[in-house]
């Protein structure tokens, strides 16, 4: 099978080394998956891509051979499903990989936001011991409101129980035993916004979810609350969230995603292509006005980046890779329509 690794590290290529000598002719490439290359790739008949990449009707045309979509992601929303099934594609995701590790970086973020830890570390840096304006807060007591039930949130609420915090939960599909194991109690959302201090997203991006976190939402919110989204950038509505700090209402914000995340990735990219790739311009701006702020903390989609959860990663794609090509697929999310 010819496979094409998009959006590939040096270091991942030993990983796929088994693959190579059960003979598969592999291709590396470091950029991503997209319109303007995607006839580069036209004699694949599989592409493994990670989040930047794009998959849509345009890129699948230019695809002519493409029998299998492997994304090294749990989520899938820069993959166009309804195509690649009318096309006869496959694709497959890895359910699984960083439940612990996402979660934990919800905390880092909580703990530079709660106890001043950025400015504490620059300031000692600059050779001054001065307390002055780092005062905190604990979390034991306060009360966490989890979006999304899945495994990164039970991890979430997990730890939080740790903490000694107060845990709330919304879910479309309430999970009562791990409610039960974990004593945290689920609540509607219009409950979990007027209660909590902190609301950290953990649920993906669907029409429903997109903006969810949006002018009416910060409005039902307790004065001073600290939102964490370490989920998909989509989900908060980005002006009404600069509003929200501006006014006071939000006290901090910890954000590993931004709606616009990959075009701010990718300054140079902007630039090239300006006037050629319509992107939302206000949204780009309001996610560069997002970096500048104080009381925002931003990590680059890094929650996910141990080299544990890595590894994870890579083993899954191939495994994948592999049971695709031995017509046992695994960890479908699409598969290709039935005729008749």
């Amino acid at each position: 099978m010819r496979i094409a690794v998009l959006e590939a590290e040096s270091w991942e290529r030993t990983a796929f080394a088994d693959l190579e000598a059960e003979g598969h002719r592999i291709t590396y490439h470091k950029e991503p998956l997209e319109a303007a290359n995607a006839a580069d790739f036209a004699d694949a008949e599989a592409v493994c891509i990670f989040i930047y990449s794009t998959v849509d009707a345009g890129v699948l045309d230019a695809l002519p051979r493409l029998r299998l979509v492997a994304t090294r992601s749990t989520g899938y929303d820069h993959i166009d499903l309804p195509a690649c099934r009318a096309r006869g594609i496959t694709v497959c995701n890895v359910p699984s990989y960083g439940e612990n590790t996402v979660a934990e970086h919800v905390f880092g973020l909580l703990l530079t936001i709660g106890h001043n830890l950025t400015e504490a570390i620059d300031r000692t840096r600059r050779g001054d011991f001065s307390p002055q304006g780092l005062e905190g807060f604990d979390l034991r007591g306060r009360t966490l409101g989890v979006i999304g039930t899945g495994a990164i949130g039970r991890h979430v609420l997990e730890i939080a129980r740790g903490f000694g915090m107060e845990r709330l939960a919304h879910d479309k599909y309430p999970d009562a035993a791990a409610a039960e194991r974990l004593d945290f109690h689920y609540c509607d959302l219009d409950t979990l916004l007027r209660q909590a201090d902190v609301i950290s997203l953990h649920v993906p991006e669907t029409p429903e979810t997109r903006g969810m976190i949006d002018e009416a939402a910060f409005g039902r919110m307790r004065e001073g609350v600290v939102l964490i989204n370490t989920a998909r950038g989509s989900l908060v509505d980005v002006h009404a969230l600069l509003r929200a700090l501006a006014t006071g209402k939000v006290r901090a914000a910890g954000l590993d995603v931004l709606p616009e995340e990959p075009v701010v990735r990718e300054e140079l990219e902007v630039l090239r292509t300006l006037f050629q790739q319509e992107y939302d311009y206000r949204t780009l701006l309001a996610d560069h006005v997002l970096l500048r702020m104080r009381n925002v903390f931003i990590t680059p989609h890094s929650a996910f980046n141990t080299r544990e959860a890595l590894q994870r990663i890579l083993d899954v794609t191939v495994a994948n890779l592999r049971g695709f090509a031995r017509d046992q697929p695994r960890s479908v999310v699409a598969e290709p329509r039935s005729e008749g």
